[in-house]
């Protein structure tokens, strides 16, 4: 089968959905499914996602997969413009929870499947002061992906909780458009250091080096990756079918098993307990800490 791929890579925030269940990759496909399907897939998403295609094919040959392979803010928009879509697969729960608010999005296939890691890094060769977060304004340039990119929205997040996003935007910025013009930033040598995620550094990892992940009390928001139906109005019972087909896969062991190898991890309802707790925790320090500061002020 002839793949293509409509839309090709540059270079080579917190709503807990349903828990991602594994289900067990069947040997036989049960039925014949054809036709196209029409996959929206954050950029960091793409190495895996292309060998997930071949085994998926493994089973199901004449179900044609069209990835359209960019930063999940520009997808969600190209969806809500109308562009033909059956699978959206999002690097955050802010664009897929917008979509199913519109009804665009079908609520009830929607499940936060993966979580990531956001990292900060430099070129292999590359030398620096920059030893993490903390001090990334010791670097002359930095490279950031922009403000509708979720990868961007965590760094400015940690910025900010942090206390030093004003710092930060008054350094030499380098934006990207997605986390793929980031990470080319970086490995050749454009940039003196980038934000990306784990799995996007672990591709080239013979180019960048991790210098440090991002402080676990800087980032209060999961980078979780949520994947869902798109209602497609264009599309056949049968490959209605075809893409309900691949969304179960997308869950069996199998699937998860290369999403591992690209870096990522499999959500888990412990997860969603844990972020909950941590939010708590945060919560109730803020307000202990507003009534010390009220009663020392009496």
């Amino acid at each position: 089968m002839k793949k293509r791929i409509f839309a090709v890579l540059m270079a080579g925030m917190m709503a807990a959905g349903l828990t991602a269940g594994t289900v067990q990759a069947s040997e036989e496909p049960t039925e014949e499914l054809s036709g196209e399907v029409y996959v929206f897939i954050a950029a960091s998403l793409s190495n895996a996602m292309e060998e997930i295609q071949k085994n998926f094919n493994g089973q199901y040959p004449d179900v044609e997969i069209l990835y359209n392979a960019d930063s999940s803010g520009t997808l969600q928009t190209q969806i809500e413009e109308g562009s033909r879509c059956d699978i959206f697969f999002s690097a955050a729960t802010k664009q897929m929870d917008a979509l199913v608010e519109e009804g665009l999005a079908e609520e009830d296939t929607v499940t936060d499947l993966l979580e990531n890691k956001v990292v900060l890094i430099k070129p292999t060769s590359g030398e620096t002061a920059v030893t993490g977060f903390e001090n990334i304004t010791d670097a002359a340039n930095l490279a950031l992906a922009g403000e509708s990119v979720p990868v961007g929205q965590y760094a400015r997040e940690i910025f900010t909780n942090m206390g030093m996003m004003d710092q930060v935007e008054a350094m030499e910025i380098n934006e990207g458009k997605n986390v793929t013009e980031v990470l080319a930033a970086v490995a050749e040598g454009s940039n003196e250091v980038g934000i990306v995620y784990a799995t996007d550094a672990a591709s080239v990892a013979d180019q960048v080096e991790i210098i440090a992940e991002a402080p676990a009390d800087a980032l209060q928001t999961p980078v979780l990756y949520p994947v869902g139906m798109i209602t497609d109005q264009e599309a056949s019972e049968g490959e209605i079918a075809a893409a309900e087909a691949f969304l179960a896969y997308l869950k069996t062991d199998e699937a998860l098993a290369v999403f591992e190898d690209y870096g990522f991890s499999p959500y888990t309802a412990e997860d969603v307990e844990e972020a909950e707790e941590a939010v708590e925790e945060t919560a109730e320090d803020a307000e202990e800490a507003a009534e010390e500061t009220e009663e020392t002020a009496e």
